[in-house]
């Protein structure tokens, strides 16, 4: 069973230290001085008493409109006078050492009515600098709402509770990272949502321990149930819009401050095949555009293996009027097909991860330009054949046809394997390798749910909206792999009706 706390055998210094807890308040201020952006005086005027605050984590506007200007036009004489005069939410009075250390690391202002008291007042004041609202640059969409997520976290719900006006709409939030103390929210909808797959994904993030988490991805790699398969097993979106369909379904959602992208889970592998302009076009449109990814998919992955392995051993399966051309196309190549095949398609990743990595005007020249000046270069130079570019042409052309990121990068990985089986074997490693991949689709989960589902096993029902898309009066009931408690998606018996207003 896998165990979702490690324990280290020695951690480092560092993280030692952050353990542990200052004695006083006053060794917490001198430890504090050191950093140039930390602000300590005394305030004179109608009220007399010391703040404290870290400049660049605060709302310069909250402590002068709201703090210093009551403390000077107002006398007052205690720290709950205090509280109850600023004009601002979630004032608190308290002594506790490690609240007051967490507060002012995020922008709260510290108030003493005299520098060696031990009790202070924390208001919050807490900057919130982040870029605004924007298009999806991943997840793009012809059709369809044009927002995606930030990196803020407050945003994200904001995104999401717009769509969802709903009180069943529940958040829980945790702070997961010794050092960084990331906050992470569980979003699902109540009277929906199956709950072991809340206490499921609770669970496994409170079981999270790591020195600093910085985007959603961390989340992704440590909580899945099969860290070494190279298939996401949580669905990774830019788009609210996406996250809101998936926890009406009855998902469960995980947003994580500092990242621009949530994790919707439970989630299944023919998830990855759909887009969101799915539902925004015709069902007609949307299966035939499905069929076409799938297909892609298929092509991306068996297109060079199969050269490779019909060019070494099964030459008689070409039939007569293509093998002119294949041999043709061959007669000056001194390598054998396998050495072709793996440095065009190493030729190819090196320019996508090139073109990823430069800036954006410069990547998409280099892609194009480099694509066509190394394609012939190796014909003239006799280092492939025209037939085989074309192939690995289309077959990296078909692998960007995944509207899901990460999906897409595995399709690349394991098309290796399927050529080193094709060179072993022929048709029998290829063979042998798509019952290998199929077998750990059918052994593989996502938070405890089947990945390979509604295909194994055989859910009949979810099929409407797998790898065709029926029309929503055809999808009265939520998938059958999330359990929900509350099956019924719409009115099976008023889904057809279509009145007119004089009937």
């Amino acid at each position: 069973m896998w165990k979702w706390k490690r324990k280290d055998k020695q951690q480092p210094e560092s993280v030692q230290q952050t353990k542990k807890q200052s004695g006083t308040l006053s060794e917490f201020i001198q430890a504090m001085k050191q950093s140039e952006d930390f602000v300590h005086y005394e305030l004179s005027g109608n009220t007399r008493c010391t703040i404290s605050y870290l400049k660049t984590m605060c709302d310069s506007k909250i402590l002068n409109r709201s703090v210093l200007t009551t403390l000077n036009e107002e006398s007052l004489h205690t720290l709950h006078d205090m509280k109850e005069r600023i004009p601002v939410e979630n004032v608190r009075v308290t002594s506790k050492i490690n609240l007051i250390e967490e507060k002012v690391m995020f922008g709260y202002i510290m108030i003493q009515m005299h520098e060696t008291d031990e009790e202070v007042v924390l208001i919050p004041s807490i900057s919130l600098e982040s870029r605004n609202v924007s298009i999806p640059e991943v997840e793009f969409s012809v059709v369809g709402p044009k927002e995606a997520f930030v990196e803020t976290l407050n945003t994200n719900i904001n995104l999401i509770r717009k769509r969802l006006p709903l009180p069943q709409l529940t958040i829980k939030e945790m702070n997961i990272g010794k050092v960084s103390k990331t906050r992470v929210c569980v979003i699902y909808i109540n009277g929906i949502v199956n709950q072991s797959n809340v206490e499921t994904v609770e669970q496994r993030l409170k079981g999270i321990e790591i020195d600093h988490l910085t985007d959603s991805s961390f989340i992704t790699q440590i909580i899945a149930d099969n860290s070494n398969s190279p298939f996401p097993q949580l669905l990774d979106t830019e788009r609210p819009d996406r996250v809101v369909s998936n926890l009406v379904e009855g998902k469960v959602a995980i947003l994580v401050e500092g990242s621009p992208h949530a994790l919707t889970c439970p989630t299944t592998v023919v998830e990855f095949f759909g887009a969101s302009d799915d539902y925004f076009l015709p069902w007609h449109l949307a299966t035939a555009f499905r069929l076409i990814r799938l297909f892609a998919v298929i092509f991306s992955v068996l297109s060079t293996p199969l050269y490779v392995a019909v060019l070494t051993y099964h030459h008689e399966m070409i039939p007569a009027a293509l093998m002119a051309t294949i041999v043709s196309s061959r007669s000056d190549i001194p390598f054998p097909p396998i050495l072709e095949v793996i440095v065009l398609e190493l030729a190819i990743e090196l320019l996508r991860e090139a073109g990823a990595r430069l800036p954006t005007k410069i990547g998409q020249t280099i892609g194009i330009v480099g694509g066509i000046v190394i394609g012939t270069a190796a014909v003239d130079a006799g280092l492939t054949s025209n037939v085989l570019l074309i192939i690995v042409a289309l077959s990296a052309l078909a692998s960007f046809t995944t509207p899901v990121y990460q999906i897409g990068n595995t399709i690349r990985l394991i098309r290796f394997p399927f050529i080193v089986g094709a060179q072993l074997w022929g048709l029998v490693g290829v063979s042998m390798c798509m019952v290998f991949f199929i077998g750990h689709l059918i052994k593989l989960q996502s938070i405890g749910r089947p990945f390979f589902e509604p295909l194994y096993p055989l859910r009949v029902k979810d099929l409407k909206d797998a790898f065709i898309r029926l029309p929503f009066n055809k999808q009265t009931e939520r998938p059958v792999l999330m359990r929900t408690e509350d099956t019924q998606r719409m009115n099976p018996s008023r889904v057809n009706a279509k009145r007119d207003i004089d009937e």
